[in-house]
């Protein structure tokens, strides 16, 4: 169970505090477009030392003590080996820059549309999620899925702001892809 709980927190620590580093430097870019790496440095250190401090204070109440199914523990690591292919696969489209957000603070690059990117709009918010599900059907309990379901709220905020930002920084094309190319998943689930 130690195993599981060491790759869940892993996992956790890694992505929950993403949703939040996004609504610090989205709603607030005319500020940070002078002070692009301050913007790193205090966005990315409060989310993640605050997310990391409450992960392992609440860490008693958000990860299970007893093992969960093999069915469970399968689609875990499979959802977790997801995000790993995806994440890569994004660092490697995009660059690390671009990954934390420098094209968002200086209104620089291009709109990435091929690879991944000609499939779905968000393969690393994708992988997120598929990394914080897989981490809670290793070892969450009921308390770590409620807040998953909070921090999805917050998650889809941030995903919000980004469409915005990326549609007014490209306009038309960026409409069109839109359009075409589903947000999350490489199919639509309507019609």
């Amino acid at each position: 169970m130690r195993l599981l709980h060491i790759v869940a927190g892993f996992f956790l620590f890694f992505e929950l505090p993403i949703p939040i580093y996004w609504l610090m430097i989205h709603p607030f870019n005319a500020f940070w477009k002078t002070r692009v790496r301050a913007a790193f440095w205090f966005a990315g250190l409060s989310a993640w030392i605050v997310g990391g401090a409450l992960l392992w204070i609440f860490r008693r109440s958000l990860l299970a003590v007893n093992r969960p199914p093999v069915i469970a523990i399968v689609a875990g690591f499979a959802l977790l080996g997801v995000e790993i292919y995806l994440f890569l696969r994004v660092e490697r489209e995009l660059g690390s820059r671009r990954l934390v957000g420098h094209a968002e603070l200086t209104g620089t690059g291009e709109m990435q549309t091929g690879g991944l990117y000609a499939h779905v709009r968000h393969p690393r918010y994708s992988g997120m999620f598929a990394a914080v599900v897989g981490a809670a059907l290793l070892c969450g309990t009921r308390l770590l899925w409620i807040v998953l379901a909070a921090w999805w709220f917050f998650a889809l905020l941030a995903i919000r702001m980004e469409e915005r930002e990326l549609a007014a920084r490209f306009g038309a094309p960026y409409a069109a892809y839109r359009k075409r190319v589903p947000a999350f998943l490489p199919f639509r689930l309507h019609t």
